[in-house]
């Protein structure tokens, strides 16, 4: 019984095209295709997770991995100086729409709060 594959695992193994602005071993980074904001980048880890609260004591590597590369992203970016948000939705009520960690990236504008 195989699941399907995420959107987001077609874009890891280069089955669907996505604007990348960085890629590792561990992890990619993309614009998202309905941006939130004039920079909105989603970074996702390569092993499929489903979210934060799926994280393993095993995954302590890779989720520190993940948010160093997030000021690797935005200084590529050139939003590190002004600031940006990062967010990761968890679950239904956390308003999450693929079911493989994603942390987005907000920048380029003044971010308002609460966020919704």
């Amino acid at each position: 019984m195989s699941q399907e594959k995420t959107i987001f695992k077609k874009i890891i193994d280069k089955e669907i095209p996505a604007e990348i602005v960085y890629e590792d071993e561990l992890c990619l980074a993309f614009h998202d295709v309905s941006p939130q904001a004039p920079v909105h980048v989603l970074l996702i880890p390569k092993k499929e997770i489903v979210n934060v609260a799926s994280l393993e004591e095993e995954d302590r590597v890779l989720a520190g991995h993940l948010l160093m590369t997030v000021g690797k992203v935005a200084r590529e970016l050139g939003v590190d100086q002004d600031g940006y948000r990062v967010v990761a939705n968890c679950g239904l009520n956390g308003g999450q729409s693929v079911d493989h960690l994603h942390l987005h990236i907000l920048a380029g504008r003044q971010l308002n709060w609460p966020p919704g």
